[in-house]
Parts: structure tokens; sequence; C-alpha cells
């Protein structure tokens, strides 16, 4: 029976990275206290270091541009499916 993935909002992303960076606890007691793997922790903070601000994009791993993209189409009634 496959685990069910879970997800994190990109709150809770930042909010972790931030605890990792600025706790004297080790790694691998934040990641049990929020209740997620030591490499999801590790996997986050590699994340943000390369990425910064634009880390975590959210649903479907849209850039800001992407986004500000999609936003327009929109605005002005177009269809953002491509059909």
């Amino acid at each position: 029976m496959p685990k069910e993935q879970r997800t994190f909002t990109r709150e809770f992303k930042l909010e972790a990275v931030r605890l990792a960076q600025s706790s004297n606890k080790p790694m691998i007691q934040i990641a049990r206290d929020l209740g997620i793997a030591d490499s999801t922790l590790h996997h986050w903070c590699k994340v943000f270091s390369e990425q910064g601000s634009q880390a975590f994009p959210g649903s479907g791993h849209q850039t800001q541009q992407e986004e500000e993209i999609r936003r327009r189409v929109s605005r002005i009634g177009g269809d953002t499916t491509g059909a």
C-alpha cells in the first residue's frame, strides 16, 4: 500500500527553513518536532539557499514570472489551458 504524499504550504516550508537556520537545535530534532523527515527539511533548506525568495512557488511549481503571465491572461479573459 503506497504511502500518501503530504503537501505543505509555502509558509510552513519557509518557517521550517527559518527554524533550521536560526535555531540551536540539530536539524534532525527540528524535523522531528515538525513531523517531517530530516531529509525533507534538508531538501527545503537546499532549495531555499539556491532560489531564495523564489523558492516554493506553489501548485504546479510556477515561477513568479509564469504566475504573472497566468494572471494577465486571465484578466483579459483568455484561456490558460491552451485548449
